[in-house]
């Protein structure tokens, strides 16, 4: 017999003479008028003992799966944001863009009497870091509209209709809190291309989405604001107009843009009285709005750490290095051979990247840093749009030219070009692929010719990389003297920055043009 089964019989038992015992207190029954108080408290404690064992023998079921069950609203990610433009630096142009549908959710009815719609869909792409998700609460903000954060990645679930159900309840919770922002982070996640290999629960999210999208009441003030790092995967249907109906590219800022995002970052920070803010945006070309953000907080830890009271250039310049080339290694346990191939390695770009004129080296070093046994800091003099054949191939050469030092000088290669290599073939893809600068001819190709012409692509992607490497190690020849002497030079100080550098150059006066 069942362990519950014996307790419910017992707890039966217990419970009748329960009853006649309280009954007994009010009309005697015979053959119970001898039992005293003692034993009846006695009875009625077993019973409520029994009682609540049985129970906890038989919890109250669940229905499963639990996700399938409503769900509540928690609260979050519902908010009024106090972030404003004033907050967002560097993105004038977007700003200005946006002003017009912020003027649309505040002023509805001056549009509504020209037969204007308001915006359904504002799309953000660009790469990581670039101020996306800041916007969509800057419009939230300047708007007084609520704020609904989601993450593509939440529709996602292996049970059927619980993605569809989740869209639903969003955009109904919007349609309630009205004006509303509805920001839908990483909308890749569940707005990806359709094909025959689709799981069937992404296609059902994503035709909810769809839906949604079109079925807003034109009396509501809702905005939905998508933000991609792959425009590219996203579904045609996801992206016509009346879906989302403009797609604004957040890219990565340029110089002023840059200024003023590390005068935003380093207002409420104690600077040193020399320090630049423009020049330090100079150094910081091409990098994101989050890393330029990480670099002011990481020159702000770094002084406290030296118990500093202002922040100077130095620690902005270690922050740099922290960002771009990583962590430090202060103990590394590196043999003398190795460290004398890393520093002719590091010597060999410096020298190819000065001859050739690319970009200004910064600062040289063969102190570890994360995975790099050394590295050379470089950026260019200015903003670059557009690159030509001959920019390109220089930046293959410089990348090439630590692997060539190696060669000339110890008469072997080692492991250490390995990012070099990948970054070098990554620009001579690009070369053939995307920019027509081979003998294949004026063409962009796309996916199903690489995949069905994977060996003749290949064999101008390495004749590109063998050309400026033969350019690399004749460069180097050419040069060992100061290959020589910028290489001994970090062997015994470890780090040599820009101005020693020059110094280096300008005492073997080299004017020669090396240009191809």
């Amino acid at each position: 017999m069942k362990k519950n089964t014996i307790v419910l019989f017992f707890l039966v038992f217990s419970t009748i003479t329960s009853i006649l015992l309280l009954i007994n207190c009010f009309w005697p029954i015979a053959g119970l008028e001898y039992i005293t108080r003692t034993d009846r408290l006695a009875v009625w404690a077993i019973t409520a003992i029994l009682f609540i064992y049985y129970r906890s023998l038989n919890p109250k079921p669940q229905l499963a799966p639990s996700m399938l069950a409503v769900e509540k609203d928690n609260g979050k990610a519902k908010d009024k944001p106090d972030v404003s433009f004033k907050d967002v630096a560097g993105l004038e142009e977007i700003k200005e863009e946006l002003q017009e549908t912020i003027d649309f959710m505040i002023n509805p009815e001056k549009y509504r009497r020209m037969g204007a719609k308001i915006p359904k869909g504002i799309l953000f792409y660009g790469p990581p870091g670039t101020g996306k998700t800041l916007l969509a609460k800057a419009v939230a903000g300047e708007t007084n509209s609520t704020f609904l954060y989601a993450s593509g990645s939440e529709f996602v679930e292996k049970y059927v209709g619980v993605g569809a159900k989740r869209v639903r309840t969003l955009f109904e919770k919007a349609k309630k809190e009205a004006p509303a922002i509805i920001f839908i982070d990483e909308i890749d996640a569940i707005g990806s291309r359709r094909n025959q290999d689709s799981n069937n629960e992404k296609d059902q999210t994503l035709n909810q989405l769809l839906v949604e999208l079109d079925g807003f009441n034109t009396d509501d003030t809702v905005i939905v604001i998508g933000a991609t790092n792959r425009i590219d995967l996203l579904d045609e249907a996801l992206l016509r107009p009346g879906r989302f109906d403009r797609h604004i590219y957040v890219g990565n800022p340029n110089l002023p843009a840059r200024e003023q995002i590390l005068t935003v970052h380093t207002k409420n920070k104690p600077l040193d009285e020399t320090i630049d803010i423009k020049a330090l945006a100079k150094k910081t070309t091409g990098l994101s709005g989050a890393q330029l953000a990480n670099i002011a907080n990481e020159a702000a830890i770094i002084a406290v750490r030296k118990n500093k009271k202002h922040i100077s250039i130095e620690e902005f310049e270690a922050a740099i290095e922290r960002v771009i080339a990583g962590l430090e290694l202060k103990n590394p346990n590196i043999l003398e051979k190795e460290r004398k191939v890393v520093a002719f390695h590091e010597a060999g770009h410096a020298l190819v990247a000065k001859l050739l004129d690319t970009e200004i080296v910064q600062k040289i070093s063969i102190i570890p840093r994360g995975q790099a046994l050394g590295y050379v800091l470089k950026f260019p003099d200015e903003d670059r749009y557009l690159l030509s054949q001959k920019e390109l191939e220089d930046k293959i050469t410089t990348l090439l030219a630590g692997r060539a030092a190696e060669q000339v000088i110890f008469k072997e290669i080692t492991t250490g070009a390995k990012d070099d290599l990948k970054k070098a073939t990554s620009i001579a893809r690009e070369m053939v692929c995307s920019y027509g600068m081979s003998p294949l001819g004026t063409l962009a190709l796309d996916e199903y010719y690489i995949k069905y012409n994977y060996d003749t692509i290949r064999l101008e992607i390495k004749k590109i990389t063998d050309r400026n490497y033969g350019r690399a190690l004749e460069l180097i020849q050419d040069n060992l003297q100061i290959l020589h002497t910028i290489a001994e030079r970090l062997l015994e100080k470890e780090t040599i920055d820009s101005q020693e550098l020059d110094l280096i150059f300008k005492k073997y006066q080299r004017t020669t043009n090396y240009a191809m």
